[in-house]
């Protein structure tokens, strides 16, 4: 990246900043549904450190805004968290797993491997997996965060009526866009929860952060790369990796999104470097891109703010923190998440127009088919394109895998290249049989 890109950059994010600095912030917030729950479960756990976690993870999205421009986020690696969270992994194991991944990213960047695999799959896998991201939000907040409420608890603040009110409330500022919705409902969540955490004699104090290292055993080692980070390998490939920087493409064409290269070195940089101090692993992901998009964030500006708040409460708070974050409202990170989770199934609108890049761009990822799609399709491509994406959609959500819902989309697409592949091969066939007449 070269110094006239980065100054460039940073024109954007001042410009945008000062445009409209509510929206920017608004949409800085827009991904605490999914960093806030998993952070505080592997907190309250032991297994990372609060603060570590908010000190790189705001580090690391000051970077990203500064090189990138874009509102990238900061999420955690879902896979290794499930794992972890569910086996009750030491500090040792989960910093295995994180560096593990890490490392094998590295490897695929460096390599070139990434961007070979990246310009190898179809757009409409790409898409199933981007929809198939979205519904999955969806259906855990749902499930995991809205169900479970009653009708009046288990807080007078934390309750199904206000989740009725926050989603209400979405729903109008999805009409009225410039409404900052996620500053609003991040900031009467915060006073609830100081409020209950008062009432319970638990409110947070000063702990300035006090770092330490964290060095795997061989055992730990073991542990964390077979039983964790193996699995997040294709999840971190594909969705934020691939799927984030097609996801950039989309939501903003007018930002020049970065490089496959550049999002792959920056994941396997933030792991290689934080989880040897007790820091959660992290990724990019298309989920936490559509959220702050849906919120405001339309530059790097937004994160770069979230980066320097999480860098002073993490240093000034730390530990403290726990439980406090423990009681924000799960009624309002649930509307949220879904908010989140709709945009991005919003993406999957585009994959039949003019506005796919595959059919906008010479030498497309889907140039090696052999097929002319061209900016209008036929209702035969249509179908097909579409069959694609719900394969990957449908099995993506119903095994809860996105390595399955890829594989399986893959699959359809290739079988719909077989009479392309038959035909040329009995031309070929043919031609030979009459050179030997």
């Amino acid at each position: 990246m070269t110094a006239q890109s980065l100054r460039e950059i940073s024109a954007h994010n001042l410009r945008t900043f000062k445009r409209d600095y509510l929206s920017e912030i608004s949409g800085s917030l827009g991904d605490l549904g999914t960093f806030l729950p998993i952070a505080i479960a592997l907190a309250v756990n032991g297994t990372v450190s609060l603060a570590s976690t908010l000190i790189f993870s705001g580090v690391y999205n000051i970077l990203t805004g500064l090189f990138f421009g874009i509102p990238l986020p900061v999420q955690p690696m879902k896979a290794i968290a499930a794992v972890a969270i569910a086996r009750n992994f030491s500090n040792g194991s989960i910093a295995a797993a994180g560096i593990f991944v890490g490392a094998c990213i590295l490897v695929f960047s460096v390599t070139g491997l990434l961007r070979w695999f990246a310009n190898a799959i179809p757009i409409p896998v790409i898409k199933g997996i981007q929809v198939g991201a979205g519904l999955s939000l969806v259906i855990s907040a749902c499930g995991s965060m809205l169900k479970p409420l009653g009708w009046i608890g288990p807080s007078w603040a934390d309750n199904r009526i206000w989740a009725i009110l926050v989603f209400l409330g979405l729903i109008v500022t999805n009409v009225y866009r410039r409404v900052p919705y996620a500053l609003a409902v991040f900031a009467v969540g915060l006073i609830f929860a100081i409020i209950r955490t008062a009432l319970a004699g638990h409110m947070p104090g000063f702990e300035i952060w006090h770092p330490y290292v964290v060095v795997p055993t061989p055992h730990q080692w073991q542990v964390g790369a077979l039983d964790a980070g193996i699995g997040q390998i294709p999840l971190t490939t594909l969705n934020s990796v691939v799927a984030v920087v097609h996801l950039a493409h989309d939501l903003l064409p007018d930002v020049r999104a970065p490089s496959i290269t550049h999002i792959g070195l920056s994941v396997a940089g933030m792991n290689l470097l934080g989880c040897w101090f007790g820091a959660m692993p992290v990724c990019h992901g298309s989920g936490g891109l559509a959220a702050q998009y849906r919120f405001g964030a339309r530059s790097g500006a937004s994160v770069v703010f979230l980066g320097v708040l999480k860098l002073i409460v993490g240093f000034l708070f730390g530990e403290t923190l726990v439980d406090l974050l423990k009681r924000f409202p799960a009624a309002f990170l649930g509307v949220m998440v879904i908010a989140a989770g709709l945009e991005l199934v919003s993406v999957g609108e585009s994959l039949n127009t003019t506005g796919a890049r595959d059919l906008d761009q010479a030498g497309s990822p889907l140039a090696h088919t052999g097929q002319h799609l061209g900016p209008v399709l036929t209702d035969e491509e249509r179908k097909r394109r579409w069959t694609v994406m719900m394969v990957t959609v449908g099995l993506l959500v119903g095994f809860k895998n996105d390595a399955i819902g890829f594989i399986a989309g893959l699959v359809c697409n290739w079988a719909y290249d077989i009479p392309i592949w038959w035909e040329k091969a009995r031309s070929r066939w043919s031609e030979g049989h009459l050179r030997l007449r």
